[in-house]
């Protein structure tokens, strides 16, 4: 069996641009919404005739849709992100534009039928509502409440009850209509993600930044060696997963 520094070091030099987890197979499981999200997207990308992926990551998502709309437009803010992005889409017809998670979408006004957004960090949404056309939907996955926090408040500790209510799908949908939305589906689930080993967990944070904002291996290896431990009695760490699906439609014109 690997020991600990073999686990830590391993998953420390692994790479973690985009927003592929395949590196995570056999390392970690994450249970998955019950709505099927990329077949969603992909339902709707074959309707579309112009689309916009707000904040794709490596572009994962619009590579993986079997038809896109003839206008098929990606935003990224993170520079590896952005490269690994272009190369996977371009070759696709679809295009990468770079922009910061908090700037103003770099489009004209009812630019797109179809805006998706998978986990983006937080949803523009006056920027949403003033790039969808008439009748255009925005359609995101996102990070719901308190989510993996178990793995958060090990290495943090307790959080405060703001924090852990933060991303809340009611706050989303309050924000989606005081943009002028509609919105017609808003769903949350409570899924379970487990790790298997300390490397897992290594990988995670260094990939999902948020959790965790000073990750570092040296500033919390203590941290990490009571992980491995707990994982090596109990087998695995598992946390609690939030998951919410927001559907949201712009006003017909009159």
């Amino acid at each position: 069996m690997s020991t600990f520094d073999d686990l830590v070091a391993e998953a420390a030099d692994a790479p973690v641009a985009g927003w592929d987890f395949s590196w995570l197979d056999g390392r970690a499981t994450e249970q998955r919404p019950s709505w099927g999200y990329h077949r969603l997207v992909a339902e709707r990308m074959a309707r579309a005739s112009a689309a916009l992926d707000v904040q794709t990551g490596g572009g994962e998502l619009l590579a993986g849709v079997p038809r896109r709309p003839p206008l098929t437009v990606a935003t990224e803010g993170w520079p590896p992100n952005v490269a690994r992005a272009t190369r996977l889409l371009h070759p696709l017809g679809a295009v990468v534009v770079a922009a910061t998670d908090t700037d103003p979408l770099p489009f004209g006004d009812d630019a797109f039928d179809l805006v998706v957004s998978r986990h983006p960090v937080a949803a523009n949404w006056p920027e949403i509502a003033r790039v969808l056309a008439p009748g255009g939907t925005y359609l995101s996955q996102e990070v719901g409440p308190a989510s993996v926090f178990e793995v958060v408040e090990f290495f943090l500790g307790p959080q405060p009850e703001e924090v852990r209510a933060n991303r809340s799908p009611d706050h989303a949908g309050r924000a989606a209509e005081a943009a002028g939305l509609e919105v017609v589906d808003l769903r949350l689930e409570e899924l379970h993600t487990e790790f298997f080993d300390v490397g897992a967990v290594v990988y995670f944070l260094r990939k999902v930044v948020w959790m965790v904002p000073d990750f570092t291996v040296e500033k919390y290896l203590d941290r990490l060696r009571a992980m491995h431990d707990h994982i090596e009695r109990e087998g695995s760490f598992t946390a609690t997963t939030t998951r919410f699906l927001i559907e949201a439609r712009a006003p017909r014109s009159p």
